[in-house]
């Protein structure tokens, strides 16, 4: 999923954590942002169905204190997430059995920058070191996301 070009997508982690990737990495971020998604539309449809409703609103989605935290850190990066491409990804995924609705898929772009913001800023966490992430860091940090998402 390309939620960004090449250039944007170098920059925006060089503005969010000092990190340094590329053309190669950009498999990877779409694997996990894609990944991170669907499973917090999962949970949202989870909270939905509990409530008897038909469609995952905003309020449904996982969104937890350090998410929305990095959701207001993306803000501030100014960049822009096009929502078109990861309504396609979404498209591919297997789907859902409920609608997502419209105030939610509008919140989906700032929800992909929080998730972005915190994999950036994770990867120092994981390896304070790292400039450019390799495959290891990249596999470490997403299994961290995995246990909290």
């Amino acid at each position: 999923m390309a939620v960004m070009a090449v250039p944007r997508f170098e920059r925006f982690f060089r503005s969010a954590a000092g990190v340094d990737v590329d053309k190669d990495d950009l498999r990877r971020y779409g694997d996990f942002v894609n990944d991170k998604l669907y499973d917090l539309l999962m949970i949202g449809q989870a909270h939905a169905k509990a409530n008897r409703r038909d469609i995952i609103d905003p309020w449904d989605l996982p969104v937890t204190k350090g998410l929305q935290e990095s959701i207001h850190r993306f803000r501030l990066l100014d960049e822009d997430i096009e929502l078109k491409p990861i309504l396609e990804q979404l498209a591919t995924l297997p789907p859902l059995d409920l609608s997502i609705g419209e105030e939610t898929v509008g919140r989906l772009p700032e929800i992909v920058g929080g998730l972005s913001v915190a994999l950036a800023q994770a990867f120092k966490i994981v390896d304070p070191d790292v400039k450019n992430p390799a495959t290891e860091q990249w596999e470490r940090t997403t299994r961290v996301f995995d246990l909290l998402l």
